[in-house]
């Protein structure tokens, strides 16, 4: 109960994309089949945890933005793939939460009543909110943005619900409202085009409105295997690179997001980093505000 009330500045660490398996089929140049060894993201996924667990003080919690495994729904490596990243991730401290959003490839890119049910059963809700020390969370189910063909209900189940949660923003003193999705709204500027990397135009511009009124300040997301993001009147988009697979140019890491009382401020780190210096110094003294 009282989470509710501001305690002062804290943090939480912020990861996306091990998605277990992209490594190899991103190599062989198959993204539908050639999933069949993820050895190399274990071993990074453990290096996270590994890294999360040094910190002092501790995280409030670790939150995935989505892509846990690499293998869609009914693929033939995806089962095997679940059940190894639950073994890593079970090493996490047991006083750090774990927090999942889904991505695409954890419910399919045009999700099914059917694979979202599936997803909740293995990780949890795919949307929900929840309180930190006087600041509100919500966690979106972003592929219902993205095709909701085949669950038009859900769509507008979610969307009931949030339009909930924001209300309850206005009546709650709350310090910030931060989002959390797999997929971005947008990756540098609020008016780009839409890409398979981004959310199409006229769904964005809604939500980007909804969260403006709200006070929402920052919304966390993956998708992009590469660190970006820009901001849209006041609200900052932050786009974090993966734990597994990279597409461009950033390394294998985790982002920590710093919350105090004025701001959001948050830096990302190479697992490499993290595990040998943890954060830096000038970071901390943000904490120790």
């Amino acid at each position: 109960g009282d989470e509710y009330q501001w305690k002062g500045p804290f943090y939480f660490i912020q990861g996306a994309d091990p998605q277990f398996g992209l490594m190899k089929a991103w190599t062989v140049g198959d993204t539908k089949n050639g999933d069949d060894e993820w050895g190399e993201e274990i071993k990074l996924a453990e290096q996270a945890v590994q890294a999360i667990n040094k910190l002092k003080p501790k995280p409030k919690f670790f939150v995935l933005c989505g892509d846990l495994i690499h293998g869609m729904p009914g693929t033939q490596w995806r089962e095997e793939q679940e059940k190894d990243l639950k073994n890593v991730l079970k090493n996490t401290d047991q006083d750090i939460p774990l927090v999942f959003v889904s991505g695409n490839h954890d419910i399919g890119n045009a999700p099914t009543r059917e694979t979202i049910d599936n997803y909740c059963k293995n990780w949890g809700d795919d949307y929900f909110s929840f309180w930190v020390g006087g600041v509100f969370f919500l966690v979106l189910n972003s592929q219902l943005y993205f095709d909701s063909s085949n669950c038009p209900e859900l769509k507008e189940a979610q969307e009931v619900w949030l339009n909930e949660q924001l209300a309850i923003v206005e009546k709650q003193k709350c310090k910030h409202v931060i989002v959390f999705q797999h997929i971005p709204l947008f990756l540098r500027t609020p008016d780009e085009d839409h890409s398979y990397f981004n959310l199409e135009k006229s769904v964005r511009q809604k939500i980007l409105d909804k969260f403006h009124k709200a006070g929402v300040k920052a919304v966390f997301s993956g998708h992009y295997h590469r660190n970006a993001g820009g901001t849209y009147r006041g609200l900052e988009m932050v786009v974090s690179s993966a734990i597994g697979c990279q597409l461009g140019e950033d390394t294998h890491g985790l982002r920590v997001v710093i919350v105090t009382d004025e701001k959001i401020v948050h830096r990302y780190y190479s697992l490499s980093e993290l595990s040998s210096q943890g954060i830096e110094k000038e970071l901390m003294d943000v904490l120790a505000e």
